[in-house]
């Protein structure tokens, strides 16, 4: 080998690494700027929508009785945030439903998960109680909201045993199917290196599961809250069910719609977190912008 080909051999990985660099750059900016296009497609999608129901209901296309229109909607929220509701502050409203539809949230997280992980590592608990959860997945849960009125009354229980029917199934079948896809030849290695049943299912099937269980997550939280305000709809004290309901009552289409706006808002901040949360403990997972 001449000694002029040593440096040129030398200098090519360190070319590499500039090169690499740029083109991780590069896909950055792509990604930023496709997040700022969809966001604006998004925002203007919103407007769109808007300005037309508020068009066609100025020039009575659209009967502003039944459907009312944004800005009247618009008024109703400002009179909750401002003045209060008839059953007391809008905050107050809000915390007491978000209170019922994050307890049994969490409540039915938690028995979907240890009921499917155990399901789901234990073959003759599965088929001896498998057709009776498919039988109780088949009722539609929210005729049990009456029920547990009956039974709990309108306090807060009610509604906290609405939303944990919800949550739990569909929970418990993401922890089950996450349990029995776990990879065979680590659950063979770990029993090779002497790991019990219990280590196994702590350490190697659970961590397994983890994205199928967020990714029930995302969707049972929206359950949660719709079996809060379907309990505070049909009985309850306070709560932005209860809104729904007298507003219904008094033939208010804005005040429907005002709770409904306030519901999304807080299921979009629901969202966020969990996106967030999950973002940090899947760090190691590739994001959309990488593949």
């Amino acid at each position: 080998m001449s000694p002029d080909t040593l440096p040129q051999t030398a200098a090519a990985p360190a070319a590499a690494g500039p090169e690499k660099t740029d083109r991780a750059h590069s896909r950055a900016r792509a990604a930023r700027r496709r997040k700022i296009i969809v966001g604006s497609a998004r925002a203007l999608l919103l407007v769109l929508v808007l300005g037309l129901w508020e068009v066609l209901s100025r020039a009575k296309v659209i009967d502003t009785f039944n459907f009312s229109m944004p800005s009247k909607i618009w008024d109703q929220i400002y009179t909750w945030v401002t003045h209060g509701t008839a059953l007391g502050s809008l905050g107050e409203q809000i915390w007491y439903t978000l209170y019922e539809a994050l307890l049994g949230w969490i409540i039915g997280v938690v028995a979907g998960v240890v009921f499917g992980i155990a399901l789901g590592r234990i073959t003759f608990l599965a088929d001896v109680l498998g057709p009776y959860i498919k039988v109780l997945n088949s009722i539609p849960r929210i005729v049990l909201a009456p029920i547990f009125v009956i039974w709990f009354g309108l306090g807060p229980a009610s509604k906290v045993a609405s939303a944990v029917v919800l949550v739990f199934f569909p929970v418990f079948f993401n922890a089950f199917q996450g349990a029995r896809e776990v990879d065979r030849n680590l659950v063979a290695n770990a029993r090779i290196l002497g790991a019990s049943d219990r280590r196994v299912t702590l350490q190697v099937v659970i961590p397994s599961a983890t994205s199928w269980i967020f990714t029930s997550l995302h969707v049972s939280f929206g359950f949660a809250l719709i079996g809060a305000i379907v309990g505070e709809y049909i009985g309850a004290t306070k709560g932005i069910g209860l809104l729904v309901a007298q507003s219904q009552g008094t033939f208010n289409a804005a005040g429907v719609y005002a709770a409904m706006v306030i519901l999304a808002v807080v299921a979009l901040v629901a969202e966020g977190l969990l996106t967030f949360a999950e973002s940090r403990i899947f760090r190691w997972k590739p994001s959309d912008s990488d593949s």
